[in-house]
């Protein structure tokens, strides 16, 4: 008898294309499951690989402005996604980085979570977000405080009903266990190389490709390079597109949004990727690799697992890190970069990144199931 499979992500919607999305695209391209998330506005989308696709939701689907970002409605995603009931199903993968590993499930299901990150805002980034935010002060920041105080209790609880984890990177494996004291499978999530443009020829600009919020800390990167006076070119957008303009020299374009096949471009001409937030995994950097592109990277967090240090992998190397967000340490690190940058073999740093392949998920990605469904009773 074939089993029937439950797919569960936390949100579909035109402007969520990041990794998570990937994990979902590729976990469909190999396993016939149907699909839920809290809302969905991409099966309404023409230019969406799920057009028409039959997706199930909650009832944040109905509630106002719920497209243009449901984090306004916090406090009800626990409840919202605990109200989806799939017990028709034999096996419920989630794809999660907030509360789809919360689903309920019985004790006859099998729950396998690939989990992109422990929900960031109750967890690491809780300072970053209330002083940040208009909620984080006075007497409603009080109350914002203990909302994610609850959070955590739910997410930890929730976490109890994963049967087995897989985690994005190393880096996320031991977050869960530092949040949950739950092991965690490593399996990469999918990176589409065919996509980036090999280009031996480089030219003279450094290039970062980033969502435009403050822990990317691409103004960080901009002073940098005003100080450096060195050419950079900046896509992406968000809401420190004004504070970028404002504070770079002329030498330093922003372009805020360019078409996926512009970004391509851009990471093959470049002659090094510039990249300076904490990822728990971080596609960008080995997107960039893909394209023959060095790297220059905060040493932390998934870039240490997917970027080799040239001043210690001299035959193989294909970035350089910089051990701390401060703009002095992203000077001497491109400074550093120009010294070797005759150095750096544009064909292995290609061949690098084809570990990270969509192939390679989705191999490990099954193979790890198979072995879950074996030691699932009968």
């Amino acid at each position: 008898m074939s089993l029937k499979y439950a797919l569960i992500h936390e949100w579909l919607t035109p402007k969520a294309t990041g990794g998570s999305e990937l994990v979902v695209q590729e976990i469909l391209n190999h396993i016939e499951a149907d699909l839920y998330a809290l809302i969905d506005f991409e099966s309404s989308n023409p230019e969406s690989y799920l057009y028409k696709h039959q997706i199930g939701t909650t009832f944040l689907q109905h509630f106002p402005l719920a497209q243009k970002g449901i984090q306004k409605y916090l406090p009800l995603l626990p409840l919202a996604i605990e109200q989806l009931d799939l017990r028709q199903y034999d096996v419920i993968l989630s794809s999660s980085h907030a509360v789809a590993k919360g689903i309920l499930t019985t004790p006859d299901q099998l729950h396998i979570c690939y989990c992109h990150s422990p929900m960031r805002y109750a967890w690491d980034l809780t300072f970053d977000y209330l002083d940040q935010s208009k909620l984080g002060k006075g007497w409603i920041g009080w109350m914002t405080r203990y909302l994610l105080h609850s959070l955590r209790q739910w997410d930890v609880l929730s976490a109890n009903r994963v049967d087995y984890f897989i985690a994005n990177s190393q880096h996320t494996a031991r977050r869960i266990w530092r949040c949950y004291r739950r092991e965690a499978e490593v399996i990469y999530p999918p990176v589409n190389i065919e996509n980036c443009p090999f280009l031996a020829d480089k030219e003279d600009f450094y290039l970062i490709v980033s969502r435009l919020v403050s822990y990317k800390q691409v103004s960080l990167i901009v002073q940098a390079f005003n100080q450096l006076k060195r050419p950079l070119v900046v896509i992406g957008t968000g809401p420190e597109m004004k504070k970028l303009r404002e504070i770079a020299n002329p030498h330093i374009q922003i372009l805020g949004w360019q078409p996926d096949d512009i970004v391509k471009k851009y990471m093959a001409r470049a002659k090094a990727f510039v990249y300076a937030a904490c990822e728990d995994f971080g596609i960008a950097l080995v997107e960039a690799q893909a394209c023959g592109t060095p790297v220059i990277a905060y040493g932390a967090g998934g870039a240490l697992e997917t970027v080799q240090d040239i001043r210690t992998c001299v035959d193989t190397g294909t970035g350089i890190f910089f051990r701390s967000q401060t703009v002095a340490a992203l000077v001497e690190a491109v400074e550093k970069f120009e010294v070797y940058q005759d150095l750096f073999n544009y064909e292995y740093i290609r061949l690098h990144s084809t570990q990270f392949s969509r192939q390679v998920f989705a191999e490990r990605y099954l193979d790890f199931l198979y072995q879950c469904q074996e030691k699932r009773p009968s």
